[in-house]
């Protein structure tokens, strides 16, 4: 096969199957007397797994993969594919963490009227020192009485208050709470972010199908690769020198 048959199969250029396997994520080809590059099905199979890989493990770590087989490292590169999982795994965590808070959230009464933080904590077990914590964090921003400088927390600071307090309790840091403040404070409240949640959730899933795949093609190369394939070293004996 020529460098332009494995890139057509893919809509691909044929300069970017030559950088892919310079890069390592295919293995090298063999080459003509005139030094011209000749693939093999197995490296339409190494194009097929690595392109598999992209949507659910991202491009840096599918390239870090298949870098890893073919240099005869699989379980580095099983070891890539387990960490992966588990910051998806992860990332379903927060999901589900933040879903949760909102849910324990949305059957409270409507706050009504303005608060100082000395009643806000004393409402919620809290110091005030950590409300000033969390106002320095920018998860919660009362303004000033004009008159006293005491701070005054309005409906929507005491909301921001008890979801960053529900998300303290559940272990999260200040700075991954920040975000989803903002988020709700941007969406004007809990309510809208219903569907931000539900397009999280179909990405997390879209992710994990994507994995499901990519894995599925990964095996299929790593068993043609496998007659072959060298303890110590890539799979293709072939050297390549520089040319077309």
């Amino acid at each position: 096969m020529r460098p332009v048959d494995l890139a057509r199969e893919h809509g691909l250029s044929t300069q970017a199957v030559r950088n892919y396997e310079d890069a390592g994520i295919l293995p090298a080809a063999e080459r003509t007397v005139h030094g011209y590059r000749t693939y093999t099905p197995l490296h339409a199979q190494a194009l097929r797994a690595f392109l598999a890989l992209v949507p659910g493990h991202g491009h840096q770590t599918a390239a870090a993969i298949m870098q890893a087989v073919n240099r005869g490292g699989t379980e580095d590169a099983l070891r890539l594919i387990d960490e992966s999982h588990g910051r998806l795994l992860d990332d379903r965590r927060t999901l589900q963490a933040v879903e949760t808070t909102l849910r324990d959230l949305a059957p409270v009464p409507r706050e009504r009227g303005d608060t100082f933080i000395g009643p806000l904590a004393e409402r919620l077990g809290l110091r005030p020192a950590t409300l000033r914590k969390w106002e320095e964090a920018g998860l919660v921003r009362p303004r000033r009485d004009p008159l006293t400088g005491y701070r005054v927390y309005s409906a929507a600071d005491v909301r921001d208050v008890r979801l960053a307090h529900q998300l303290r309790r559940g272990g999260y840091l200040l700075e991954q709470i920040a975000p989803l403040i903002a988020q709700v404070r941007s969406a004007g409240g809990v309510a809208p972010l219903e569907s931000t949640l539900r397009d999280w959730r179909a990405r997390l899933s879209t992710r994990g199908r994507a994995m499901l795949k990519g894995a599925a093609d990964l095996d299929e190369y790593l068993c043609a690769r496998a007659p072959e394939a060298e303890p110590n070293g890539p799979a293709s004996s072939g050297t390549a020198s520089s040319g077309p």
